[in-house]
């Protein structure tokens, strides 16, 4: 398990006199004024600490992105305003035109959809290979590629990244990792050779589905510094009280993880034998088709998300999320609040896929994602059992 750097569990402090606030501010200003031109400009230079103009970014997001670079054991990262905008920074702020990037082919939806339609129109191109296995991944490589963009473990199916292997392979292209799922309490990838880590820290980070956030950060300060430069002027920016959601959330971040991740590896016992039934998929499950890597890739800390698989099509899936959810299990396209939340991939996160773009993933109408959550182990298993027996009835 990733150790976390000392100092991370409390507000970085704003004196006010004599003494300090426990609790961060909320700061929503949106101007900071200098006192002299020159004041300005050492700001700007990097002379002098301050803030301008919330855009460029304000003490939230600081104190934010601070916070999040100690847990993945960097020197900085910057703050967007969702987890795509920190994908966009990584991939748009550092690729031009004639540049070539590799991505894993069980991305998340709109990470493929950036992939395949929007890079595509700004000249960059893309190839899709299996990142599981780090051979296929490198034979997409090519002279002009210049950035490889992977999921530790993917959505919605849970496969787990060769990321050690792949990083060998790299060649001096960049590697991006996506270190959603798993997050810096079971693997710090920057350790395994990352280059770029990114984060939607709208999900377990923040954890309570009231903030909308991404984060990313680079080991290299120049590149860390063409993300943010990128950032700043798309305007992708963060909410002052978002981040200050977010920041409070993660004082109590390892006791959510290590809960929710109890549970999800006791439930995806009870899934299996509920009727109807036909896969269950989760990284520290012997059957898992990449378990040996989860297990030593991730020392034993496997995430919360649990996905399966069950008969009959849409109208079992329809019957499915309508009995769990009268049972207390919404259905909703997100993942890592406090409470367990249901997704049906093929109707919100790949929607954008055709049918057999999603067969070939492993995605049917019958795959649904669970997001473990803070509930009782028994209350999500009720829950699961009467979906199940209602799909089944379908």
């Amino acid at each position: 398990m990733a150790e976390q750097r000392p100092g991370l569990m409390r507000p970085f402090p704003v004196t006010t006199g004599v003494s300090a606030p426990v609790a961060a501010p909320i700061q929503p200003s949106v101007v900071y004024a200098a006192q002299t031109p020159d004041a300005l400009d050492a700001q700007y230079e990097g002379r002098a600490e301050g803030h301008t103009y919330a855009r460029e970014g304000h003490p939230n997001a600081a104190a934010l992105a601070a916070r999040i670079a100690a847990m993945e054991g960097c020197d900085a990262g910057i703050v967007t305003g969702s987890g795509m905008a920190a994908v966009a920074a990584a991939l748009m702020g550092l690729l031009k035109a004639g540049d070539h990037v590799v991505g894993s082919d069980q991305l998340y939806g709109r990470s493929l959809r950036m992939l395949r339609e929007e890079l595509p129109r700004i000249g960059v191109e893309v190839s899709l290979a299996d990142a599981t296995r780090a051979e296929a991944l490198a034979a997409a490589l090519r002279p002009e590629t210049r950035m490889i963009l992977i999921e530790t473990v993917s959505n919605p199916m849970l496969r787990v990244a060769d990321l050690e292997g792949i990083a060998a392979r790299a060649r001096g292209v960049l590697l991006a990792v996506d270190n959603t799922f798993t997050t810096p309490r079971a693997l710090r990838p920057f350790e395994h050779g990352a280059d770029i880590v990114i984060h939607s820290v709208t999900k377990l980070l923040a954890g309570h589905a009231d903030a909308t956030l991404g984060w990313v950060g680079a080991r290299d300060a120049g590149l860390a510094e063409r993300m943010e430069s990128f950032a700043v002027t798309l305007g992708l920016t963060a909410s002052p009280f978002d981040c200050w959601l977010a920041e409070r959330g993660l004082l109590t971040f390892e006791l959510r993880y290590d809960r929710a991740e109890a549970t999800a590896a006791a439930l995806s016992d009870r899934i299996e034998g509920m009727p109807g039934v036909t896969r269950v998929l989760y990284p520290g499950r012997a059957d898992h088709p990449d378990g040996l890597r989860a297990a030593a890739l991730l020392a034993g800390r496997f995430c919360n998300m649990v996905t399966f698989e069950i008969a009959g099509g849409r109208a079992a899936a329809n019957a499915f999320a309508r009995a769990a959810g009268d049972a207390g299990l919404p259905m909703a396209p997100t993942l890592g609040d406090a409470g367990s939340t249901l997704s049906h991939p093929a109707s919100s996160s790949h929607r954008g896929l055709t049918p057999e773009g999603r067969a070939a993933l492993g995605i049917s109408e019958g795959t649904f994602r669970l997001s473990v959550g803070l509930e009782a182990p028994e209350a999500l298993a009720g829950a699961l059992l009467r979906g199940a027996e209602a799909a089944a009835a379908a």
